[in-house]
């Protein structure tokens, strides 16, 4: 994911929103939301973040790495989030799962990182950009399966410092995510794992990587509209994808435009527009078997209902 040092925000053109219980009326303050500079989150919140969305409600965007995100929820500061669902069992109380908008997929998965192919990582010391990230829970489960003893110290820092750490020998291995997969070799470093592909043959399920989440105080309407509006703006983006281009393009830093098409073709797709039962499955396997090894609190049976 690209790194974004410190949140910033923008407010999105106010539309007009149609009558209905629950809904915001018109003139309402904005909704405050936050994602990614990613290109798939810009990429699927851009027609709704610019007013091109039918009786959406306006939003005011504030741009922030998931990490920050992930925090953000856990203090309730925002309306809307998109967080890494290794959080969820720390917010659902406060937030609701969205149906629909995150990131889930297969092939898609974050990697482990050596200087060295098929270099043993009992005792290594192994940078993540998270520890209360999905891609830690995949790793973590991975390492309980195949590295006997298991890894040694975990070094917590931001994203863009990760690889840069494994080349230049400050760390012996690791775990990067979403553009990474595909610039990763200018680094001159090997990929040891793919956690996607352990979970993908160990469950037979997608991997779960971001979700979108919002307040349950908003009340039922409101959450539903908000469902409504996200897989609306990620269909009209797939409708006309130029129409995003600058949008996403503007965020993704110095990132090259066909890494962003990459990075939109691989984590935007069915799950986004509505999570289904495989999506479903695949959330609650990842946060069972988190739980079971001690990693995140035990979900509620009801914790993933959406109103």
């Amino acid at each position: 994911m690209t790194e974004q040092p410190q949140a910033q925000t923008e407010t999105g053109t106010e539309s007009e929103t149609r009558p209905g219980a629950g809904r915001p009326e018109t003139g309402a303050a904005p909704l405050k939301i936050a994602y990614s500079p990613c290109p798939n989150d810009t990429f699927v919140f851009d027609a709704w973040a610019h007013g091109r969305v039918p009786g959406a409600p306006a939003l005011d965007v504030t741009f922030a790495d998931i990490d920050i995100t992930n925090g953000m929820a856990e203090r309730g500061e925002f309306d809307v989030l998109k967080v890494s669902y290794a959080v969820l069992p720390w917010v659902l109380d406060e937030y609701a799962l969205l149906p629909c908008g995150g990131a889930l997929g297969r092939g898609c998965g974050p990697l482990v990182l050596t200087r060295e192919p098929g270099a043993d990582l009992r005792g290594k010391t192994v940078a993540v950009p998270s520890e209360k990230s999905t891609a830690y829970l995949l790793f973590r489960l991975w390492a309980a399966d195949t590295v006997p003893g298991g890894v040694g110290e975990i070094v917590v820092m931001p994203f863009h410092e990760i690889m840069p750490a494994v080349r230049d020998g400050k760390v012996d291995a690791g775990l990067v995510i979403h553009e990474a997969r595909f610039t990763y070799q200018n680094y001159g470093l090997h990929s040891l794992a793919d956690m996607g592909e352990h979970w993908e043959l160990t469950t037979g399920l997608p991997i779960p990587l971001g979700a979108i989440i919002a307040k349950r105080s908003l009340g039922a309407g409101t959450l539903s509209l908000l469902a409504e509006s996200v897989r609306t703006s990620v269909r009209m983006a797939w409708d006309d994808p130029e129409a995003s281009r600058p949008y996403v393009l503007e965020h993704a830093q110095e990132m090259d435009p066909a890494v962003a098409d990459q990075h939109i073709g691989l984590y935007v797709n069915e799950f986004t527009a509505d999570l289904g039962e495989d999506g479903y499955a695949a959330i609650r396997g990842l946060l069972t078997r988190a739980a079971a090894e001690g990693l995140v609190p035990p979900l509620g049976p009801d914790a993933l209902a959406f109103p």
